[in-house]
């Protein structure tokens, strides 16, 4: 029997301390693969760490040469992953000219410029081994229906898609699948290392209302979500089936009535209904 057919099935998932990362690692743990998963800091990962097939490893997106590295250690510890899933991310809340430039550099250098980096190693790695394997880029229906006051995340999600598309036709003669997974809302904690806007205006700030308005309607459809589960048991099942392309998980509205705006009427009605959706004026 050859060493790839007698070897446990392997699975990469960044960002796998919480949220859609955490359960997608645990279904794979679930399917039987081995899961390599990462977070920032080691003890994050200790839930997960209580199953003798998950490989904790330290990962920061901010810094390439130590991600890239984690990576490729990984990689051949693991003697090669058969699904890599890039899903790590976060967002940053606010007016694009209050945004501090460093918090603005810092999510778009991790999110893109430094993700972009470790997504073409993984293809370089894929592509060495040669066998069936399913890239998996975690992008938003946010790159569909933007996020109010979120610019960088919206930027960085829609490069993110874009980058998928192209690897699609990139990859197309190869054993290498591309998932571009887009999902909507899902009860996780998404929200909780953001700063929320003010209550009330301060120094005769006209935006204040609509800022506030945006940050409750994005309070309310976490707490209303689905839980993550479901949104990792739909990737789990694209890639189960051999999937391909654009995959959307989420609400009825976000992943079923939204994308349908925007490519059926005309933008401007598309965006009048999406600023209605957050209350904005």
């Amino acid at each position: 029997m050859s060493d790839s057919a007698s070897r446990q099935r392997a699975v990469f998932v960044s960002g796998a301390s919480s949220g859609l990362g955490q359960a997608i690692a645990q279904l794979g743990l679930e399917r039987g693969y081995s899961v390599w998963g990462t977070a920032r800091a080691r003890g994050r990962l200790e839930r997960l760490a209580e199953n003798d097939h998950f490989h904790p490893m330290v990962m920061d997106l901010n810094d390439r040469s130590q991600m890239l590295n984690a990576f490729c250690a990984a990689e051949d510890e693991s003697g090669g992953f058969d699904v890599v899933v890039n899903n790590a991310g976060f967002g940053v809340f606010g007016d694009l000219c209050a945004i501090s430039e460093e918090d603005w550099d810092e999510q778009i250098t991790a999110m893109l410029a430094n993700l972009m980096a470790l997504i073409r190693d993984q293809t370089r790695a894929l592509l060495r081994r040669d066998e069936s394997a399913t890239l998996v880029n975690v992008s938003s229906l946010a790159v569909e229906f933007p996020l109010p006051y979120m610019s960088g995340y919206n930027v960085a999600k829609a490069g993110l898609s874009a980058l998928s598309e192209s690897l699609l036709l990139e990859l197309k003669e190869t054993n290498i699948r591309v998932i571009d997974f887009r999902p909507g809302d899902f009860r996780t904690q998404f929200n909780a290392g953001m700063i929320p806007p003010p209550s009330e205006s301060q120094g005769g700030d006209a935006h204040c209302a609509d800022r506030l308005a945006a940050w409750k309607t994005l309070e309310k459809n976490l707490q209303a979500a689905p839980k993550a589960v479901a949104a990792a048991e739909a990737l789990w099942h694209a890639v189960d089936r051999g999937r391909q392309g654009t995959i959307r998980t989420g609400d009825w509205f976000q992943a079923r009535v939204a994308p349908v705006l925007n490519r059926l009427v005309p933008q401007g009605i598309a965006r009048a209904v999406r600023w209605r959706y957050f209350g904005l004026r």
